[in-house]
């Protein structure tokens, strides 16, 4: 293991013989769609239940459980990684922890993971991220000591989410982004199609047939606890389908206001999702890996984390991806595949032109343009996908990356084994 840190760069970590064993996700529910009424911990264990059973281990062999989770939509959520941990059947001697890095919370659980492994405390980690923004509440801060007359002070947990009341909304940053780099509202309206081109491609080529899981109405039991109801719509059955992805046309596209600024390049449909859905994998060393005799997706070769300005927050994956090659010694030129989360289509297209990336290897199965961005779960998903592509394609080296809000970035560098 060695690590980095430097107060401009960021810092960042290189690990010893750490693995993305294999995981799972629901599929992504669309705002109130079929998944609005299920709790971000029931989405969690529904993808945790199945990542542990597709890297084929048992529960009990978890040795600790990392969760995000952004928007607390649930009464219990204080407890979420915990119910998510004891009611997939991990021992009720592993302790749990929640982790919050807003948009990069995913990576987190995985970075996390990886570091627990490195330092003796674990051989295995069970490592994700859920969200249910359907259920994002309205909250009244400050209810038990009254209000001002006429002044009850509600606010949308939904909508704050989306602003950094330190610089500028989330969309504003692309919006910064697309000033900075000259990015048209064309320019984005195309990108933006062709994540949704691919991502119906990739569905129809049957990538996603092992990524997603079916989900039903079902009860969650674990011994001594109370059972866990879940209801899904009714007559909804083998719940398997990203619901926010829609065929579109240029022409539609460029119809569309802008949402973020009076004549900008962001809009509804060149933007990320709001959607529901969780993300798990397990992450494990390799003598554990060794010992059972598993196949795992990937290597973990190394993280970095980095911020920059909060009102150019979508660029934040162009130091966290600069660091990262630093530490491994390698230049872009080496990554076969690339995965940057689409929050915006102009924040994507400015890390694209800062990198120098080739758009031919990003994103290859469309990106959260398409299927959404359920905050805390799209690292897992993006390092999940990734790592699945990379065994399709034989491709040696890929990186997984996202913008933060408040202007931070994370990347994960993994290495194709099974080469």
């Amino acid at each position: 293991m060695k690590a980095f840190h430097d107060k401009k760069k960021g810092f960042g970590i290189l690990y010893d013989n750490i693995y993305l064993v294999n995981g799972a996700r629901t599929p992504f529910g669309k705002l109130c769609g079929t998944l609005g009424n299920v709790s971000p911990t029931d989405l969690g264990i529904f993808a945790t239940k199945a990542a542990i059973e597709k890297s084929g281990i048992n529960a009990e062999d978890i040795d600790q459980i990392m969760y995000g989770n952004i928007g607390q939509s649930s009464p219990d959520a204080y407890f979420l990684p915990r119910h998510i941990g004891l009611y997939s059947g991990i021992p009720e001697g592993i302790p749990a922890v929640m982790l919050q890095r807003i948009c990069g919370s995913g990576f987190e659980t995985i970075i996390a993971g990886a570091e627990q492994i490195s330092l003796g405390k674990a051989q295995t980690a069970l490592c994700g991220g859920t969200e249910n923004m359907s259920l994002s509440p309205t909250a009244s801060f400050g209810n038990r000591m009254g209000y001002p007359l006429g002044k009850p002070g509600f606010v949308d947990m939904l909508w704050e989410a989306l602003n950094d009341t330190a610089a500028v909304p989330m969309g504003c940053t692309a919006e910064n982004v697309a000033k900075k780099h000259n990015i048209s509202k064309e320019d984005a309206n195309v990108f933006a199609k062709q994540s949704i081109d691919k991502y119906l491609a990739a569905k129809k080529g049957g990538f996603f047939d092992d990524e997603i899981i079916e989900m039903n109405s079902t009860v969650f039991e674990a011994e001594g606890l109370i059972p866990r109801k879940v209801f899904l719509p009714r007559k909804v059955e083998n719940f398997n389908t990203d619901e926010n992805v829609r065929a579109t046309e240029l022409d539609i596209l460029a119809k569309l206001p802008s949402v973020f600024a009076r004549d900008g390049v962001q809009t509804a449909a060149n933007s990320s999702g709001i959607v529901d859905g969780a993300a798990s994998v397990v992450v494990a060393h390799g003598d554990y890996v060794k010992s059972k005799g598993l196949k795992p997706l990937t290597r973990i070769v190394g993280s970095a984390t980095s911020a920059l300005d909060p009102k150019l927050m979508g660029l934040g994956p162009v130091p966290a991806i600069k660091l990262l090659l630093e530490l491994a010694d390698l230049t872009i030129q080496d990554i076969g595949l690339v995965e940057i989360n689409e929050a915006f289509a102009a924040q994507f297209i400015g890390c694209e032109k800062e990198l120098g990336l080739n758009r031919s290897i990003c994103n290859v199965n469309g990106g959260a343009i398409a299927l959404g961005h359920p905050l805390a779960a799209t690292g897992v998903r993006l390092s999940l996908t990734i790592s699945r592509e990379m065994n399709f394609r034989k491709v040696k080296y890929g990186i997984a990356s996202a913008c933060i809000g408040g202007g931070q970035g994370t990347a994960i560098l993994f290495e194709n084994i099974n080469l």
